[in-house]
Protein backbone atom coordinates (compact mmCIF):
# COMPACT_ATOMS: atom_id res chain seq x y z
CA UNK A 1 0.00 0.00 0.00
CA UNK A 2 1.02 2.90 -1.28
CA UNK A 3 1.01 6.35 1.39
CA UNK A 4 1.55 9.93 0.07
CA UNK A 5 2.90 12.32 2.56
CA UNK A 6 4.51 15.84 3.35
CA UNK A 7 7.49 15.97 4.78
CA UNK A 8 7.69 19.25 7.25
CA UNK A 9 9.36 22.15 5.63
CA UNK A 10 9.28 20.71 1.56
CA UNK A 11 6.51 21.52 -0.28
CA UNK A 12 5.93 18.49 -1.99
CA UNK A 13 4.57 15.02 -1.39
CA UNK A 14 6.68 11.93 -0.80
CA UNK A 15 5.36 8.08 -1.45
CA UNK A 16 6.38 5.79 0.93
CA UNK A 17 4.79 1.87 1.48
CA UNK A 18 2.96 1.40 4.19
CA UNK A 19 6.04 -1.76 5.06
CA UNK A 20 8.71 1.90 4.93
CA UNK A 21 6.21 2.98 8.34
CA UNK A 22 6.41 -0.34 9.86
CA UNK A 23 10.13 -1.08 11.69
CA UNK A 24 9.06 -3.60 13.72
CA UNK A 25 6.35 -4.90 15.66
CA UNK A 26 6.11 -6.35 19.20
CA UNK A 27 6.52 -10.03 20.78
CA UNK A 28 2.58 -10.99 21.79
CA UNK A 29 4.07 -12.33 25.45
CA UNK A 30 5.99 -9.33 26.43
CA UNK A 31 4.71 -6.51 24.07
CA UNK A 32 8.34 -5.22 23.85
CA UNK A 33 9.44 -4.79 20.20
CA UNK A 34 11.25 -7.34 18.21
CA UNK A 35 13.73 -6.99 15.23
CA UNK A 36 12.06 -6.00 11.70
CA UNK A 37 8.94 -8.45 10.20
CA UNK A 38 10.57 -10.79 7.34
CA UNK A 39 9.45 -9.71 4.16
CA UNK A 40 8.42 -12.53 2.90
CA UNK A 41 5.86 -14.50 5.26
CA UNK A 42 6.99 -18.13 4.48
CA UNK A 43 10.81 -17.08 4.94
CA UNK A 44 9.92 -17.09 8.87
CA UNK A 45 8.82 -20.96 8.26
CA UNK A 46 11.54 -23.22 8.62
CA UNK A 47 12.82 -25.45 5.64
CA UNK A 48 11.64 -28.69 5.22
CA UNK A 49 13.83 -31.38 4.06
CA UNK A 50 12.74 -33.14 0.63
CA UNK A 51 12.86 -36.97 2.65
CA UNK A 52 9.56 -35.32 4.56
CA UNK A 53 7.91 -33.29 1.53
CA UNK A 54 8.07 -36.85 -0.33
CA UNK A 55 7.03 -38.68 2.64
CA UNK A 56 4.05 -36.53 3.00
CA UNK A 57 3.44 -36.78 -0.66
CA UNK A 58 3.35 -40.24 -0.97
CA UNK A 59 1.02 -41.03 1.69
CA UNK A 60 -1.49 -38.09 0.09
CA UNK A 61 -1.68 -40.08 -3.50
CA UNK A 62 -1.71 -43.20 -2.01
CA UNK A 63 -4.77 -42.31 0.59
CA UNK A 64 -6.43 -40.66 -2.88
CA UNK A 65 -6.16 -44.28 -4.56
CA UNK A 66 -3.39 -43.46 -6.70
CA UNK A 67 -2.62 -46.36 -9.05
CA UNK A 68 1.04 -47.23 -10.53
CA UNK A 69 2.75 -45.04 -8.07
CA UNK A 70 6.68 -44.29 -8.89
CA UNK A 71 8.97 -42.14 -6.94
CA UNK A 72 12.38 -41.41 -8.49
CA UNK A 73 15.25 -40.32 -6.89
CA UNK A 74 16.83 -37.33 -9.04
CA UNK A 75 19.83 -36.11 -6.62
CA UNK A 76 22.47 -36.03 -8.42
CA UNK A 77 21.00 -36.04 -12.24
CA UNK A 78 18.76 -32.84 -12.03
CA UNK A 79 19.62 -29.63 -10.18
CA UNK A 80 15.45 -29.16 -10.88
CA UNK A 81 14.60 -31.22 -8.18
CA UNK A 82 15.24 -34.29 -5.70
CA UNK A 83 12.67 -36.65 -6.09
CA UNK A 84 10.24 -37.07 -8.78
CA UNK A 85 6.71 -38.65 -8.29
CA UNK A 86 4.63 -40.36 -10.97
CA UNK A 87 1.21 -41.69 -10.39
CA UNK A 88 -2.40 -42.39 -11.88
CA UNK A 89 -5.91 -41.36 -11.43
CA UNK A 90 -8.22 -43.29 -13.16
CA UNK A 91 -10.57 -40.68 -14.49
CA UNK A 92 -9.78 -36.49 -15.19
CA UNK A 93 -12.30 -36.28 -12.07
CA UNK A 94 -10.01 -38.19 -9.82
CA UNK A 95 -6.68 -36.38 -11.33
CA UNK A 96 -7.70 -33.29 -10.45
CA UNK A 97 -8.70 -34.29 -7.10
CA UNK A 98 -5.85 -36.14 -6.20
CA UNK A 99 -4.00 -33.01 -7.25
CA UNK A 100 -5.83 -30.47 -5.07
CA UNK A 101 -6.01 -32.76 -1.97
CA UNK A 102 -2.55 -33.07 -2.02
CA UNK A 103 -1.55 -29.44 -2.90
CA UNK A 104 -4.20 -28.65 0.56
CA UNK A 105 -2.23 -30.86 2.49
CA UNK A 106 1.01 -30.03 1.84
CA UNK A 107 -0.04 -26.26 2.79
CA UNK A 108 -1.96 -27.58 5.84
CA UNK A 109 0.38 -29.39 7.00
CA UNK A 110 4.08 -28.22 6.00
CA UNK A 111 2.47 -24.83 4.77
CA UNK A 112 4.30 -25.02 1.38
CA UNK A 113 2.54 -23.47 -1.38
CA UNK A 114 2.49 -25.17 -4.79
CA UNK A 115 2.59 -24.27 -7.95
CA UNK A 116 0.02 -26.29 -9.90
CA UNK A 117 -0.45 -26.59 -14.32
CA UNK A 118 -2.91 -28.94 -15.85
CA UNK A 119 -5.43 -28.84 -13.27
CA UNK A 120 -8.39 -28.03 -15.61
CA UNK A 121 -7.70 -30.40 -18.11
CA UNK A 122 -7.77 -33.17 -15.88
CA UNK A 123 -5.26 -35.63 -18.12
CA UNK A 124 -1.93 -34.40 -16.57
CA UNK A 125 -1.50 -32.66 -13.63
CA UNK A 126 2.13 -31.16 -12.75
CA UNK A 127 2.46 -29.95 -8.96
CA UNK A 128 5.68 -28.41 -8.24
CA UNK A 129 6.47 -28.67 -4.34
CA UNK A 130 9.68 -27.31 -4.83
CA UNK A 131 12.56 -30.29 -3.97
CA UNK A 132 9.33 -32.93 -4.98
CA UNK A 133 7.52 -32.88 -8.12
CA UNK A 134 4.58 -34.67 -8.55
CA UNK A 135 3.42 -35.84 -11.69
CA UNK A 136 -0.06 -36.94 -11.90
CA UNK A 137 -1.92 -38.83 -15.23
CA UNK A 138 -4.73 -40.57 -16.67
CA UNK A 139 -3.45 -44.24 -17.26
CA UNK A 140 -3.75 -43.21 -21.72
CA UNK A 141 -1.72 -40.11 -21.38
CA UNK A 142 1.00 -41.66 -18.75
CA UNK A 143 1.44 -44.31 -21.62
CA UNK A 144 1.93 -41.73 -24.39
CA UNK A 145 4.34 -39.70 -22.76
CA UNK A 146 6.45 -42.17 -20.29
CA UNK A 147 8.23 -40.11 -18.19
CA UNK A 148 9.32 -43.21 -16.57
CA UNK A 149 11.20 -44.34 -19.06
CA UNK A 150 13.59 -41.03 -19.23
CA UNK A 151 14.31 -40.77 -15.64
CA UNK A 152 14.45 -44.16 -14.23
CA UNK A 153 17.86 -45.61 -14.30
CA UNK A 154 18.65 -47.76 -16.81
CA UNK A 155 17.64 -51.20 -16.30
CA UNK A 156 14.73 -50.52 -14.50
CA UNK A 157 11.50 -51.24 -14.91
CA UNK A 158 8.70 -49.13 -13.90
CA UNK A 159 6.98 -52.51 -12.45
CA UNK A 160 10.14 -52.82 -10.67
CA UNK A 161 9.94 -49.58 -9.07
CA UNK A 162 5.65 -49.56 -8.10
Amino acid sequence: MLVLFRRPGAGVFCRASQEDKVLSHSDPATGLPVGPRPKNPEAAVAEHRSEDVLALVLKSVDDDKAEDIVEIDLRGRSDVADYMVICSGRSSRQVAAISEKLADRLKQDMRISVRMEGKEAGDWVLIDAGDVIVHVFRPEVREFYQLEKMWLPAGTTRAAKA
